[in-house]
C-alpha cells in the first residue's frame, strides 16, 4: 500500500459483511485489510476485522451510517434519532428531559419515555435504593394498583412536558412513553437493546444525596453495562439545552478506539465555540504519554475543525479523582466524555469504571460513549 500512516480497526463483522464493507471503503478509494480470517473455512469465520488508514476514519464513518446493507442486523448501527429516556417523575427527570428533547430536536429523531415499577409485595426482597427510581412511602397494595399509579404518573408527567412545550421551553418534539414492570436497571437495559437509541439520557441527584446510594445506583448499573452513548443530567446542571455546554472534559486511553468515540461525540454534539481538554487515562510512563496525547491532539485538530483543543496531564495516583475535581471547578466544565470498556461483573465490583468512580464524585454531566 502506498500509503505510511496506521493502520486502525474500524469495525468487526463476520466474514461475509467484513467483505461487503471492505468492497464499499475501495470503491470511494478507501485502502482496507482484513485481519483474523479463516483461510480453511473463510466463509464461517467470525471476528474478521476490518482495517484502514487513520487519516481515512472520517470517511469510512460516513460511509459505515449511510450504508442500508450494513445496517440490516445491525442493532448498534441502525439508530434512528430516538433519545431514549427512563423517568422517576422528579424534578431532575424533568431537567433530563429538557436536554433529551433538544438532543432529539438536533438529531430530528423522537423521544421515548421510559418508567418501571415494582410489585410491592416483592420488592422487600430486592434492595433497590438508587440515584433515580425510589419507592413510594406509600405503599400501593397490589400490582394493580401499582401500574395503574404509575399510568397516572407517567400521564401526569407527559401533561406538563406538554406544557412547557406550549411555553417554548422545551422543543417540539414527538414522543412516546413506556410503563413497565421489573428492576428498573435490567430493563433500561433491555428495552434499549430494542429501541437501538442514539443515545440515552439520565437524571441524577446532586453529590451528597448519590454517595449514600453507592450501592444500587441504577445509573452506574446502566453506565458500566449498556451498549449505548448514555447522558447523565445533574439536577444543578446549569444549562437547560445541549448548546449551553462550552466546557468539555474528554479522557482518553490514547488508543486508536478513541478515535470512534470521538465520531460518537461530534455527531452529538455539531456546532463550534466547544473547548474540548483531553485527559489522559492510561498506565504509562509520563514520557510516553506526552508524545501519544501530541498524535492525538494533532489528529483531532485536524478532522474536528468545529473545536477547540488542548491537553491536560493530571496523574494516575490515589490523588487523580480530588485533583481532577478541583480542575473542573477551575475550568468550568460543563461535560466529561468518557470512553467506556464494558465489563464482567466482578470487574465492576472490585474495579469500578471511571465513568462509575465520577457519577459518584461529581456534580457535572457526563456523557459515557461504550467502546
Amino acid at each position: 500500500m502506498g500509503k505510511q500512516s496506521k493502520l486502525i480497526t474500524i469495525a468487526i463483522h463476520t466474514y461475509e459483511k467484513a467483505v461487503i464493507l471492505k468492497t464499499l471503503l475501495e470503491k470511494e478509494g478507501i485502502e482496507t485489510v482484513l485481519h483474523n480470517v479463516n483461510l480453511i473455512q473463510p466463509v464461517i469465520s467470525s471476528g474478521v476485522r476490518v482495517r484502514i488508514h487513520e487519516e481515512d476514519l472520517p470517511l469510512a464513518l460516513k460511509i459505515i451510517e449511510s450504508s442500508s446493507i450494513l445496517k440490516q442486523g445491525e442493532d448498534d448501527a441502525s439508530r434512528s434519532g430516538t433519545v431514549f429516556i427512563p423517568v422517576d417523575f422528579s424534578e431532575y427527570s424533568l431537567k433530563a428531559c429538557k436536554i433529551g428533547f433538544d438532543f432529539a430536536h438536533r438529531l430530528g429523531g423522537d423521544v421515548l419515555l421510559f418508567h418501571t415499577f415494582i410489585d410491592h409485595q416483592y420488592s422487600g426482597l430486592f434492595p433497590m435504593e438508587s440515584d433515580e427510581y425510589e419507592t413510594s412511602p406509600k405503599e400501593v397494595k397490589s400490582r394493580a394498583e401499582a401500574e395503574l399509579a404509575a399510568n397516572e404518573k407517567m400521564n401526569d408527567f407527559k401533561a406538563a412536558l406538554n406544557s412547557n412545550i406550549v411555553s417554548g421551553a422545551m422543543p417540539d418534539v414527538e414522543f412516546s412513553s413506556i410503563v413497565t414492570e421489573g428492576i428498573p436497571e435490567s430493563e433500561i437495559i433491555s428495552y434499549s437493546k430494542e429501541v437501538a437509541p442514539s443515545i440515552i439520557v439520565m437524571g441524577t441527584r446532586g453529590k451528597s444525596k448519590k454517595e449514600a446510594d453507592l450501592l444500587g445506583s441504577v445509573t452506574a448499573e446502566v453506565l458500566d453495562a449498556c451498549r449505548f452513548p448514555v447522558f447523565t443530567v445533574p439536577e444543578n446542571m446549569a444549562a437547560d439545552n445541549v448548546e449551553g455546554i462550552k466546557n468539555v472534559v474528554f479522557f482518553s486511553n490514547l488508543n486508536r478506539q478513541d478515535l470512534l468515540s470521538f465520531d460518537v461525540f461530534a455527531k452529538l454534539f455539531n456546532y463550534n465555540g466547544l473547548n474540548i481538554t483531553i485527559i489522559p487515562i492510561v498506565d504509562k510512563k509520563e514520557e510516553d504519554i506526552a508524545e501519544s496525547l501530541e498524535a492525538m491532539l494533532h489528529y483531532c485538530r485536524q478532522h474536528y475543525l468545529l473545536y477547540d483543543f488542548k491537553t491536560k496531564y493530571i496523574g494516575d495516583d490515589d490523588d487523580f479523582l480530588d485533583r481532577f475535581d478541583e480542575y473542573v471547578k477551575l475550568e468550568g466544565v460543563d461535560l466529561i466524555v468518557i470512553p467506556n470498556k464494558k465489563k464482567n461483573i466482578f470487574s465492576r465490583l472490585f474495579k469500578p469504571s471511571m465513568a462509575h468512580k465520577i457519577l459518584f464524585h461529581s456534580d457535572t454531566a457526563m456523557l459515557v460513549v461504550p467502546v
